[in-house]
């Protein structure tokens, strides 16, 4: 208990675009059975985030083949992922990682905080996309939310210019949700776990899924 895939399958159903796991070593949030029971019965995106340099979850990715894979630096340790990748420092891994997962046809996204720069070296190692680390922007936002948002934004437009989709993820919610999206409307995709459940203690789930999409739609 939690039932994981009737979970995942009734968020698919409630209107989600897609579902995101990210099993770690220790199995603690999701099991990689789990991941394998979920991969055949969903019909929207699939998304598995995790620490490449854990050879357990390159398998996993390989052989279940998701539509995205998107890696994150998260030490065994750390309790949630906490900052993203130095795409200069990591250039050769990472770009061997892209290699092998897009020969599979899984497209590749490269978890980065906010600098321009991480958004050049995530291009220069063949990604796909990168996904902002978004915790800095929630943890500004109710004082500022112009100055929150203003290194994501400047990121989002490097990453544009060379060519990279653009996701986001941490710590957003139904109040700095919207005003990401509208600051930059070229946002892919947003990975949403910790605060969509816990609104969905008071909400039910399809009423919270209902109301994060209509977050996303604002104009």
């Amino acid at each position: 208990m939690p039932d994981v895939t009737r979970a995942a399958l009734n968020c698919e159903a409630f209107g989600a675009e897609g579902i995101t796991v990210h099993p770690r070593p220790d199995e603690r949030h999701i099991r990689y059975s789990d991941v394998r029971e979920i991969r055949p019965l969903l019909k929207t995106e699939f998304n598995i985030e995790g620490n490449p340099t854990v050879p357990s979850f390159v398998d996993l990715v390989l052989e279940v083949v998701p539509d995205q894979v998107t890696m994150v630096p998260d030490s065994h340790s750390a309790i949630t992922s906490n900052a993203g990748w130095n795409t200069l420092e990591n250039r050769d891994l990472l770009t061997d990682l892209c290699k092998t997962f897009k020969a599979k046809g899984i497209r590749t996204s490269i978890f980065i905080d906010p600098d321009p720069r991480m958004a050049e070296g995530a291009a220069a190692c063949g990604a796909d996309r990168v996904e902002l680390y978004t915790a800095d922007y929630a943890a500004e936002f109710p004082q500022n939310p112009e100055k929150a948002i203003a290194r994501y934004l400047e990121t989002a437009k490097r990453a544009r210019e060379c060519g990279l989709g653009l996701n986001a993820g941490h710590d957003l919610s139904l109040e700095n949700l919207a005003y990401f999206i509208r600051t930059i409307p070229w946002t892919d995709e947003v990975s949403i776990g910790h605060a969509l459940i816990s609104d969905a203690l008071y909400m039910g789930l399809e009423k919270t899924i209902q109301a994060y999409l209509s977050e996303i739609r604002k104009k």
